[in-house]
């Protein structure tokens, strides 16, 4: 509270360097001309005989920007009135957010038109185990129609026993037919299990694949070859890169993925995996290299924003394995971070970013403070000042409020 002078007399305010901080007051001098002591050169007054207290609590006050909402036009922030003051509201603009560069496009390769997946040919296992016990047991009717079945399984089986007299040409043909028909009967048996796929070729020309579970005939003169078709993962080791200012950094990326196409990922390429594992390493460089790793004295984009590097990463990867069947749901980065040799560097330069924005901040919330509070005093004719106690009580409440504020942040 600052003291109110006997009435009749204009007291004077004295506020010298330092009068807002510790250990400092305000002095009052009488304004009459002629008294011992007085300077002539100002003569401040404050009107009327009561006086004011300044509601310091409200000026270190934190104004919060609200966020755009995600897709929608950038709206401006309205800093909050103080009540009862007839302030009007300030509107400070919130930035825009930065754009994201584009990676730009290249043709990607071409697959081959004619290997498109078809339907394979497969029967029923039940159908084929029939046919080959069937053969079988045609064999054995033969071998018992020309005596040579053993006497010993002939009376098991209760069945009349015919003389050996051997085995002519028409019973060795009716053997070799139901001993091949039995051999290619059990031999395509096959067991289809889920998340697997067989592409077939017969002598280098592909005749289909087949996505079939459980037990399977295929014809054992088709070469089969299994493929996953299951919805996978890969997380690759740090890898090296660098950004666009050439700074080295690793990065692990995580890829989800499948094969859409058997006989692409198959025939089109000699290893859809280590095809896949080299396009991320390629994409990871275009991509990588378009931005920096971290802006340090501005609002730029940097590859911290994960979403967008993963989005970029993505588009590119799933464009690069369509040819091969491949495709790619997610690349995402798990972690970016500088190269060993020059992380501690980089890492003084992050904090001293950092201490910078701060204090840059602190120094704009007091300088907002000291303009609102000197322009309360002047306009409501609490105190007139010339241009030299101006600048005195800017000095003073400067070093006041951001005293305050250091004080305010250790605390925090």
């Amino acid at each position: 509270m600052l003291p109110t002078a006997p009435r009749g007399e204009r007291p004077a305010l004295e506020l010298g360097p330092g009068a807002f901080g510790r250990g400092n007051g305000v002095s009052v001098r009488s304004g009459r001309p002629g008294a011992p002591g007085d300077r002539p050169r100002w003569s401040p007054l404050i009107v009327g005989e009561s006086t004011h207290e300044i509601p310091v609590h409200l000026l270190f006050r934190d104004e919060a920007e609200a966020p755009a909402p995600a897709g929608g036009p950038v709206r401006p922030t309205v800093v909050g009135r103080r009540l009862g003051t007839g302030e009007q509201p300030r509107i400070r603009p919130a930035p825009a957010p930065a754009p994201v560069p584009v990676v730009p496009a290249r043709a990607a390769p071409s697959g081959d038109p004619h290997l498109t997946e078809r339907p394979g040919p497969a029967l029923p296992g039940w159908a084929a185990v029939l046919v080959g016990l069937g053969a079988l047991l045609g064999c054995a009717a033969v071998a018992w129609w020309a005596g040579a079945l053993p006497g010993t399984v002939t009376k098991a089986l209760r069945l009349p026993s015919y003389p050996y007299d051997g085995i002519g040409i028409v019973e060795w043909a009716l053997l070799a037919l139901g001993v091949t028909v039995a051999l290619f009967a059990f031999g395509g048996l096959g067991r289809g299990r889920a998340g697997q796929a067989w592409v077939l070729t017969l002598f280098g020309d592909y005749r289909g694949s087949v996505r079939r579970t459980g037990l399977l005939w295929v014809s054992p003169l088709l070469l089969r070859r299994r493929v996953d078709v299951r919805l996978r993962h890969w997380r690759s080791e740090p890898m090296p890169a660098v950004d666009s200012n050439g700074t080295a950094l690793r990065v692990v990326v995580l890829v989800v993925w499948r094969v859409r196409d058997t006989v692409r990922a198959a025939l089109g390429v000699e290893d859809h995996e280590e095809y896949l594992r080299e396009q991320v390493e390629a994409a990871m460089a275009r991509v990588l290299s378009q931005l920096p790793a971290d802006a340090f004295h501005d609002e730029a984009p940097t590859l911290r924003n994960a979403e967008a590097v993963g989005n970029a990463l993505t588009r590119m990867l799933s464009a690069e394995g369509r040819p091969v069947g491949v495709e790619v749901f997610s690349a995402q980065p798990t972690r970016i971070e500088y190269a060993p040799e020059i992380a501690a560097a980089m890492q003084r330069s992050r904090i001293a970013a950092i201490d910078a924005r701060h204090r840059d901040s602190v120094l704009t919330s007091v300088v907002d403070a000291v303009d609102d509070t000197v322009h309360r005093l002047t306009t409501r004719g609490l105190v007139e000042l010339d241009d030299y106690e101006r600048k005195a009580l800017v000095k003073d409440l400067t070093v006041a409020f951001y005293t305050g504020r250091q004080e305010a942040g250790a605390r925090l």
